[in-house]
């Protein structure tokens, strides 16, 4: 990070196909940033980011096409226009097979603090009570963290992600082509191997028969087979090409909740509650989730109430069943044993409120 000082600087390893996207996310966990600002890469004068239509002169490439290969060894990230926060990037040769944080020093500054001269100041006025600021700052700011290296290298594995157990099940069943029945759902023999594995999909005390009775089951197959993971041909699904390497998997999985879609946005935050707060009934988990919403949500012009919220959760909840994000009975619902290990956001979000008090 430049001119900062303690220095801020981490080693990590990342897997070697990323795209620029996900390095940004890497990059946020292994800082400490909270990705609350925008961001650009800038390298030998070209900028990727996220394009924006309505700033479409800014030539920005999109971040998502371009992989941490396609750069040089050296090149420059900005996070937080307004902050300013630039950090020299350098990629120093091939690391472990694991991903994670390998060493670093400094703790990273508070998000919305002016950048490098105003964390030049806050510093200074917190190393003085009798500052005329201190006391504001002081509250303003909590006590600054410090870089602590096993949290953050169990944040970065998180980031980069873990392919569902849900999905590897699925996946391992498909893998020498099942023939699918006259109507298009998995055979009775694929249906009993996955109630032998998650009996919760099936509310009642008998073996299922159709993959509807296990509804998470039929939306998994739903899911695998729109994000490209499974394909059916000639009446048999088997894997596609990409179910075999666990970095697609994970990032094509990532792309069935839209970033900045309403659906994506309430299951993810729903997610990131229950990761915090343990198993909720449904009606607290609303009651938690609307104000992390935030304003300006609508239906054909009237704003969203709790029970518009409650209608789209248990609409969306299937899915992060399936995906093993969600977890529980259909009265009390708790985090799945992927929630922080597939979301970027999930996984920010859930590692903030871990760490905020009021939690």
């Amino acid at each position: 990070m430049r001119d900062v000082a303690p220095a801020v600087v981490r080693v990590v390893d990342v897997p070697s196909g990323v795209t620029l996207g996900e390095l940004h996310d890497l990059l946020q966990a292994a800082l400490g940033w909270t990705d609350s600002h925008l961001h650009q890469f800038t390298a030998n004068g070209v900028r990727y980011g996220v394009p924006d239509p309505d700033w479409d002169d800014l030539q920005v490439q999109d971040e998502a096409a371009v992989r941490l290969g396609d750069l040089p060894v050296r090149f420059e990230y900005l996070y937080d226009f307004g902050d300013g926060w630039e950090h020299d990037v350098e990629v120093l040769g091939p690391g472990a097979k694991t991903p994670g944080c390998i060493e670093g020093t400094g703790g990273c500054p508070p998000e919305d603090c002016g950048g490098p001269p105003g964390y030049e100041h806050l510093r200074a006025v917190l190393a003085d009570p009798s500052h005329e600021e201190h006391e504001h700052l002081r509250k303003w700011a909590g006590e600054l963290p410090s870089f602590d290296r096993q949290a953050t290298d169990l944040l970065v594995r998180q980031t980069v992600g873990e392919v569902p157990e849900s999905v590897r099940l699925l996946l391992d069943l498909l893998a020498g082509g099942v023939k699918l029945t006259p109507g298009g759902r998995l055979p009775r023999s694929v249906v009993r191997a996955v109630q032998e594995r998650r009996p919760e999909w099936y509310p009642l005390d008998r073996p299922a028969s159709i993959e509807e009775d296990l509804f998470p089951l039929a939306v998994l197959h739903e899911i695998l087979r729109k994000v490209g993971l499974a394909r059916l041909a000639n009446g048999v699904l088997r894997p596609t090409r990409a179910a075999a390497d666990d970095r697609e998997v994970v990032r094509r999985l990532r792309t069935w909740f839209e970033p900045d879609g309403f659906r994506g946005i309430l299951g993810g935050v729903a997610v990131s509650v229950l990761a915090v707060s343990g198993p909720l009934p449904t009606t607290e988990l609303i009651r938690r989730v609307v104000p992390l919403m935030g304003d300006g949500w609508a239906v054909e012009g009237r704003p969203l109430v709790d029970a518009d919220y409650g209608r789209v959760l248990h609409e969306v909840s299937a899915e992060l069943r399936a995906l093993d994000l969600l977890a529980g009975d259909w009265q009390t619902w708790e985090a799945g044993p992927s929630a922080r290990t597939l979301l970027p956001r999930v996984t920010v979000s859930a590692n903030l409120w871990a760490r905020d008090p009021a939690w």
